[in-house]
């Protein structure tokens, strides 16, 4: 459910119109820039780079951006903390649910399952663009975290030796990883499930055949994210 916070004259700094959407409690600043079949996200309230780098990017270019409204890496769900990006399937959110809090009352967990299988659907509704759009999330890492992380997931992957293992682009159709491929940045491509999905948001997006695309980022490297954020945005469009 949309609710009107700010638009038009009522924003200071820009005249793009703002409005909230809630999913697992969280909720969501959405700005719309234009039309187009683009949608954003960030998703980890402490990646603060990535947030920086999509309010920068959704002022210049069309498309719908998401911003959870949150300080940190985990939100409050329940009686626990949940990771946002481990919900966006039931097996990940049982995991997510019971990380925290591995001990639930009888009965409670699946209720908590099944109203965050319900708000999903919701959610997937607002957030998923039709037909051939894109969704792009945005992210930065800081501990240790970089593309060896994610070999065992990869199909095919672009390397460049001139680029930090750090900052890479993860696709997950085949046609955008060979157009990105081209570019001058580390590009994976993820086409196939893995044999247990842990309710990250590319999984959910190719199961409902949406093209997704992530950049990770060091965190700090604000500049070299909004240069990537503009070369995908202009060589998928």
């Amino acid at each position: 459910m949309f609710v009107p916070i700010l638009s038009g004259s009522d924003r200071k700094d820009s005249e793009i119109p703002s409005t909230n959407v809630s999913f697992a409690g969280a909720n969501f600043n959405v700005i719309k820039n234009g039309e187009s079949s683009i949608r954003y996200i960030w998703l980890h309230g402490d990646e603060k780079t990535a947030q920086m780098a999509l309010s920068h990017h959704i002022k210049n270019y069309p498309g719908i951006a998401y911003f959870i409204q949150s300080e940190a890496r985990e939100i409050p769900y329940k009686s626990t903390l949940i990771d946002p990006n481990r919900i966006f399937s039931r097996n990940g959110s049982y995991h997510a649910l019971k990380k925290f809090k591995p001990e639930w009352a009888p009965g409670s967990i699946k209720a908590s399952l099944d109203e965050l299988d319900r708000e999903r659907t919701q959610f997937f509704k607002e957030l998923l663009p039709d037909g051939d759009g894109i969704l792009i999330a945005v992210h930065n890492n800081f501990r240790g975290y970089n593309l060896q992380s994610e070999m065992y997931n990869n199909v095919k992957t672009s390397i460049k030796t001139k680029q930090s293992p750090r900052d890479f682009i993860i696709c997950t159709f085949e046609g955008d990883f060979e157009k990105l491929s081209k570019g001058p940045y580390n590009v994976l491509l993820q086409n196939k499930m893995p044999e247990r999905d842990d309710g990250s948001l590319s999984w959910a997006a190719l199961k409902y055949n949406v093209r997704y695309v992530n950049i990770e980022t060091r965190l700090g490297y604000l500049t070299k994210q909004k240069k990537m954020l503009t070369f995908i945005a202009n060589t998928l469009q």
